[in-house]
């Protein structure tokens, strides 16, 4: 009867005035504890990423070639100079959307995995003559909905056409220390350099001069896109670029291998005329424009280098600084050979 507290239930338990809500059975508590880190999209069987990679591991067990020279082959490597390992990383896929844009990096000879073509694209000559190179060098093509396209192409204008670039495949830095090369090892490395198109540049004149590879920082660097593929112009077929998780280990690594470290700064100690280290096994690093050498780079180089110009206001481009050194130092070596 209203009123009578005795009644089973007739009083509330708590604070709450509302009271638990019939059959909740704590759901609302129980969704609100974590249930731990989201696994990576490679670990989640459902997702595309974990197939892609359950292909490429089988593709690399079944093609590898231990010690090759090309990217494509390449197993777990040495461990030389880098002091972590012989682990190599690798970035992400790439699309290349637009008929422009896919037939420049076809022509460039930049490596791909499959190009897409829109259902009933309207053909014209960009997209034949990216048809026939793609079927020249045996890339598979896929007829794909243009809903699929825009979504690979994460929406970007692709005119019925886009092109997937694989991973490069970096090598280890140990891996540049070959006593069989020919010519006086020497090797670049890149400290902050963002633009692509820089690194596509330097690993042009690095193939020019006589060098034997480049090393890029694994973080807060710019990685072998297909921007630097093609500003390449086809070096980077032929010039190995290795990734170091630690740069400043890496040049002390070096260092303990036999190679002089100079580094490039407008405040060098040293001019480019004056240095005496040419005929020396090198190590070269190139700085950001913007900041330069970071300090532990800098501490750990032999020499710090400048490039004497006509006006103290003046700085190049990183990729041009990079040019005129090796070019600097191919012409030392040359006169005392």
């Amino acid at each position: 009867m209203p009123g009578n507290s005795q009644r089973r239930g007739a009083m509330r338990k708590g604070a709450s005035r509302k009271g638990a809500t019939v059959g909740s059975g704590g759901q609302r508590r129980r969704s609100l504890e974590g249930k731990g880190p989201t696994p990576k999209a490679e670990e989640r069987p459902n997702h595309k990423a974990y197939r892609q990679a359950q292909r490429a591991a089988k593709a690399g067990t079944s093609g590898a070639r231990p010690g090759g020279a090309d990217g494509a082959g390449r197993g777990a490597g040495g461990r030389g100079s880098g002091g972590h390992g012989g682990r190599r990383t690798r970035t992400s896929t790439e699309i290349v959307a637009g008929r422009n844009s896919v037939l420049e990096a076809l022509r460039a000879e930049i490596p791909a995995s499959t190009i897409y073509v829109a259902s009933r694209i309207d053909s014209d000559d960009r997209v034949r003559e990216a048809l026939k190179i793609a079927a020249e060098r045996s890339i598979p093509m896929l007829e794909t909905p243009r809903g699929e396209l825009d979504r690979l192409t994460d929406g970007a204008v692709h005119q019925g056409l886009a092109l997937q670039i694989p991973p490069y495949d970096y090598r280890h830095p140990g891996e540049l220390v070959d006593p069989q090369s020919p010519g006086i090892p020497l090797v670049v490395a890149l400290d902050g350099i963002t633009d692509p198109r820089n690194l596509g540049a330097i690993i042009r004149s690095v193939g020019a001069f006589g060098g034997h590879g480049v090393v890029v920082p694994e973080r807060r660097s710019v990685g072998m896109t297909a921007s630097a593929w093609k500003t390449s112009a086809g070096a980077a077929s032929r010039v190995p670029v290795a990734q170091a998780t630690n740069l400043t280990r890496t040049l002390q690594d070096y260092r303990k291998q036999g190679y002089f470290v100079i580094g490039l700064d407008m405040d060098g100690d040293v001019e480019l005329p004056q240095l005496d280290l040419a005929d020396q096994p090198l190590v070269v690093v190139v700085g950001s424009e913007g900041k330069g050498l970071s300090r532990l780079v800098g501490e750990t180089c032999d020499q710090i280098v400048s490039i004497p110009m006509a006006s103290g206001n003046e700085s190049l481009n990183a990729g041009i600084a990079c040019g005129v050194t090796l070019y600097e130092i191919a012409r030392q070596r040359a006169a005392t050979s």
